[in-house]
């Protein structure tokens, strides 16, 4: 069975981070592993505090597994700190790792904000140069290509800057702020639109993170690039169209729980 690794932050709610990760990878195939860079106390609506892991403990959290049960594809998330940010590209680059998936976790979808300012510049030159493709959001976009991104051609003109940049290859979410929920990538040669429909769910909650999860799980299963993130983009728009929801009335479920609904069984 092919294996993927997941290096973020705990969601206590389950809807993001190491949570959705894991429900992720293990329906779309795969057997997960984790390494967790924080604690979060959080829920749909907010993030309440955060306990961050030390650099040691996260290093033997990554040894652990390399050691033992090698990823196939790797995907990080929530780090918030250079120290963090360090030692996870330093054993990347220890154990070789393949398939890397950069998801540049930097706020949340409540607006709390989750990278600190001074580990910006380290994902910038540590982490980045190491993955195979980075995944950010249009705000994340913005920070990383330095420029503002309002349509379809300066999200061209920011793939093309990130790509260059840091040398990994770029999807760009672009979501409703700019075009529906057409997704742009490029290659360093080839910009290839993942085209989507709009559909009215509240439940977002995660969605980031499943995404850039089924994505590595794709990698680890074989697939090339372009077909990775096509399966994995089907999948999370199979998820949300699926309209489910816990009906606890506290604000939008999240988005991986969606995907153990009847939408996951079609897509093993």
């Amino acid at each position: 069975m092919r294996t993927a690794l997941s290096i973020a932050g705990s969601d206590s709610s389950g809807g993001a981070g190491i949570q959705a990760d894991l429900k992720t990878m293990t329906m779309n195939g795969v057997f997960a592993m984790s390494a967790v860079t924080a604690l979060t106390a959080q829920n749909t609506t907010g993030v309440r505090s955060v306990m961050e892991a030390t650099p040691a403990f996260l290093a033997d959290e990554l040894d652990a597994v390399f050691e033992d049960i090698r990823p196939d594809a790797v995907k990080t998330g929530m780090v918030s700190s250079s120290a963090l940010i360090r030692v996870i590209a330093q054993k990347l680059r220890q154990y070789e790792a393949k398939n890397i998936v950069v998801d540049p976790v930097m706020v949340a979808t409540s607006g709390a904000r989750l990278l600190q300012e001074e580990a910006l510049q380290t994902l910038k030159t540590e982490l980045l140069p190491l993955a195979d493709v980075v995944t950010p959001n249009i705000p994340e976009a913005e920070i990383l290509a330095d420029m503002s991104i309002t349509n379809a051609e300066e999200m061209r003109a920011a793939a093309k800057q990130i790509h260059d940049a840091y040398g990994c290859a770029v999807l760009l979410k672009g979501g409703h702020r700019v075009n529906d929920a057409n997704d742009l990538l490029y290659d360093g040669e080839t910009f290839t639109w993942f085209e989507g429909r709009r559909i009215d769910n509240p439940n977002t909650h995660g969605t980031g993170c499943t995404l850039s999860s089924a994505i590595a799980a794709n990698l680890a299963k074989g697939f090339e690039l372009p077909d990775a993130v096509r399966r994995s983009k089907e999948y999370i728009s199979g998820a949300l169209a699926a309209m489910l929801d816990l009906g606890q009335g506290s604000g939008p479920m999240n988005h991986a729980f969606d995907l153990r609904g009847e939408f996951a069984k079609e897509a093993q």
